[in-house]
C-alpha cells in the first residue's frame, strides 16, 4: 500500500466503497449529497497532485450517497495545465487500492449537435482520442496495450439510463472527443469533429478511461453540456460560462447518479 491508500483508509474509519466519483468543472455540488462526509485535500495525500482549475476543490470525499458508500475526487487535473497525460494515475491507483471497483467519470463538455443544448446531460458511449496522447506512454509493462473496444461498462451505462428514466432526466447518449486545451477549439474544429463523429468535446476524461481500464476498473461516464462549439451561435467561449452553466445540467446528473448507485448491486 502507497502512503496515501494508508491515510485514507485511517481517515475513512472504515467506510470501504466500491463506488468512485470524478467530478468535473462545476459538478462539486454533488458532494453535497454525501452523508457524513469525510474530507481530505490533496494537499495531505502523498502523490496526489493539485489542480490549478478554478472550479476544482482538489479533495477527496467519502461518505453516503443514499445507502451506498461512495468516495469522490472533487477535482482533477488536465493535461494542458502541466503537459502530463498521466497526471491522474496516482489518485486512480489509490481508489484501487482501497477497493473501487466502479468508476464514474464527469465533466462538463460543449456540444457539437443543435438538438442537446446547454444544461442537457450525455451518457458517453464512446470516445475519440483526438489529442493523440496517451497516459500509458512510458509504461514497461505488457499491461500498457489495454483494449478499448468496451471502455464504457455496459451494465453501468443501462443503470445509468434506468436511473435517468426513473428520475425524469432526459440522457443524451453520445461521443466525447478530448481535445488538449486550455484554448476553446475553432469553428472549422468543430465542423470536424461533428463530421468524425463526435456529439460532444472537452480537455479532459479519457487520460482517466484508459488509465482505469489499465486498473481494471468498469466505467462509466457522463457530460454535463454546458455551452454549444464554437460557431454554432456566434459567441465567443470562455470558461466563466463553464463555471456558470455547469451547476444546471450538474444538478440533474446528480438526481440520476443517486438513483443509480441506489439500484445498484
Amino acid at each position: 500500500m502507497t502512503p496515501a491508500v494508508d491515510t485514507l483508509i485511517e481517515r475513512l474509519r472504515g467506510l470501504m466503497p466500491r463506488h468512485a466519483i470524478v467530478l468535473g468543472s462545476g459538478l462539486g455540488a454533488l458532494v453535497g449529497e454525501l452523508r457524513d462526509p469525510v474530507r481530505v485535500p490533496y494537499s495531505e495525500l502523498p502523490g496526489f497532485p493539485e489542480s490549478g482549475v478554478s472550479g476544482h476543490a482538489g479533495e477527496v470525499v467519502a461518505g453516503y450517497l443514499g445507502d451506498k458508500p461512495v468516495i469522490m475526487l472533487s477535482g482533477r487535473v488536465h493535461y494542458y495545465e502541466h503537459g502530463e497525460p498521466d497526471a491522474m494515475r496516482g489518485p486512480l491507483e489509490v481508489l484501487h487500492g482501497l477497493g473501487a471497483t466502479r468508476l464514474i467519470l464527469t465533466n462538463s463538455a460543449g456540444s457539437v449537435r443543435e438538438d442537446m443544448p446547454p444544461g442537457s446531460v450525455m451518457r458517453i458511449t464512446d470516445h475519440i482520442n483526438f489529442a493523440g496522447i496517451n497516459p500509458l506512454i512510458g509504461e514497461k509493462s505488457d499491461a500498457r496495450f489495454v483494449g478499448m473496444t468496451a471502455a464504457y461498462d455496459s451494465r453501468m451505462g443501462e443503470a445509468m439510463d434506468e436511473a435517468a428514466q426513473t428520475v425524469g432526466v432526459d440522457l443524451h447518449h453520445g461521443v466525447y472527443m478530448w481535445w488538449s486545451g486550455p484554448t476553446f477549439e475553432t469553428p472549422a474544429e468543430i465542423r470536424m469533429a461533428r463530421t468524425l463523429g463526435a456529439d460532444a468535446v472537452g480537455m479532459s476524461t479519457v487520460p482517466e478511461v484508459i488509465l482505469a481500464r489499465f486498473l481494471g476498473f468498469s466505467v462509466a461516464a457522463a457530460s454535463v453540456i454546458t455551452n454549444y462549439g464554437a460557431g454554432m451561435t456566434g459567441d465567443e467561449l470562455s470558461h466563466q460560462e463553464t463555471k456558470d452553466m455547469a451547476p444546471i445540467g450538474g444538478g440533474r446528473l446528480a438526481k440520476v447518479l443517486q438513483e443509480m448507485l441506489r439500484t445498484m448491486d
